[in-house]
């Protein structure tokens, strides 16, 4: 008898951006994995050609409206290779404390009004705030911090203006960054406590063997702009490397590109992979609450990427104080540099993962190659591998229980749909 089972779910719901998934399995076999991306392709490598460099951080900034900074960012870091731009102290702390402010915002956003709901076998955040209505109501300060620390360094929650290559377009004044810290203690509280009440979710105990790629910084900090590019099992380059190590490939049923390792395969990037990789940087505080409810690296499957999410909201809130303590105002709000023609790239941590951008320069400053490949589209391919290897499990459920735990692996990935379709292949075959 020919048993056969199709899982639809389209569109998927609580994601950022539109996407589906299909599954076809017959009699215990899988036909079809597919995580389909149904947006237009928006072309944003092909914008910025022709433009000048210093336009390119703005223009970028687009592609994301939840993660703008890290775009900002890693075109910032490429250019400032070309112009061999040094970047101060000051400065970098800077924007790791506006860098903080966005993971805060973010992350918050996805635990407690997409993700949270999963676990509690509830359909949203309305239901989530019936039952728990103190946790959604502290969540929702966390955030409205998050976005208070982007509006005062970045000029404004949503696309900042301040930022610029080479650093800030104005001097950010220290006592403009005491009216952070006065609310920095409060917050770290809420944090925690969040913490320990997601520490005590419901979350499957399985073992998956994956490998995890993300930043390391080279000061022993946790990670955020720029570092070597490592993982779990032995890769140890440089962000010029990352072309050389990582290669994209194009399915059919899908407007986004895909990564792996060549030679290797799929990977995981994140915060479970900046979790797993950079432990030891997290701030002791947040490792006391983890290892108190026995939690600690590594996390062994994308459901806890909850866990590496909230671990990463508190330690993102006592930074974010110890950056201001130690911040002293810049003689300059940001560095110039010698335009020439070159070739630079950049990494940054996105909320969602490492975030990678390379340009090509001509000797008056104009863009004539670009190159970004996002954190979703680094994971696309690892999440049809993450529903493949649970397929045993989820084919033995009721269609509805399967439907559910196909969307809460996708969800575990917290994918930016709108963020990978800007890049996709067109071969054009002529008879």
């Amino acid at each position: 008898m020919n048993k056969r089972m199709e899982i639809n779910i389209k569109p998927l719901t609580r994601v950022e951006g539109e996407g589906e998934v299909e599954i076809v399995v017959e009699n215990g076999n899988v036909k079809k994995i597919q995580v389909e991306i149904i947006e237009a392709p928006r072309f944003f490598e092909a914008f910025v050609k022709g433009r000048k460099y210093l336009e390119v951080p703005d223009f970028v900034a687009r592609i994301c409206g939840i993660c703008p900074v890290p775009y900002m960012y890693s075109s910032s870091r490429a250019m400032e290779k070309i112009l061999e731009i040094n970047i101060p102290k000051e400065i970098q702390n800077l924007r790791k404390t506006l860098l903080f402010g966005e993971w805060i915002s973010s992350h918050t956003l996805h635990v407690f009004l997409l993700h949270a709901p999963d676990f509690m076998k509830l359909n949203d955040v309305i239901e989530l705030a019936r039952i728990k209505p103190e946790i959604v109501r502290k969540a929702l300060k966390l955030k409205a911090f998050g976005n208070y620390v982007m509006e005062k360094i970045g000029g404004r929650s949503v696309h900042p203006v301040s930022c610029r290559i080479g650093g800030f377009y104005r001097i950010i004044r220290r006592e403009e960054l005491e009216d952070i810290k006065r609310e920095c203690k409060d917050k770290q509280e809420i944090a925690k406590e969040l913490l320990e009440w997601i520490l005590q979710l419901e979350i499957p105990k399985i073992k998956c063997d994956y490998e995890y790629l993300s930043l390391q910084d080279p000061e022993g900090e946790y990670p955020t702009v720029g570092g070597r590019i490592v993982s779990n099992k032995g890769i140890n380059i440089s962000e010029e490397e990352f072309e050389d190590k990582i290669e994209e490939f194009q399915v059919p049923y899908s407007t986004s590109l895909r990564c792996r390792i060549k030679g290797r395969g799929t990977y995981v990037t994140g915060p479970i992979a900046r979790f797993n990789n950079n432990y030891k940087a997290l701030r002791g505080e947040v490792r006391d609450v983890l290892e108190a409810y026995g939690f600690k690296a590594p996390l062994v499957n994308t459901y806890q990427s909850i866990i590496a999410r909230m671990a990463e909201i508190y330690h993102s809130t006592l930074e974010i104080e110890r950056l201001i303590d130690e911040y002293r105002e810049p003689e300059k709000p940001y560095v110039e540099g010698k335009v020439k023609a070159g070739w630079g790239c950049g990494a940054s941590e996105a909320p969602r993962g490492i975030l990678y951008h390379s340009y090509g320069i001509n000797s008056e400053g104009y863009v004539e190659k670009a190159r970004i490949i996002a954190p979703t589209t680094q994971n696309l391919a690892h999440i049809e591998q993450d529903i493949l290897m649970q397929i045993s499990e989820i084919i033995s459920k009721p269609i509805d229980e399967a439907q559910l735990m196909v969307e809460m692996i996708v969800r575990n990935y917290d994918p930016c749909i709108s963020c990978s379709v800007h890049a996709i292949k067109v071969k054009i075959i002529k008879n």
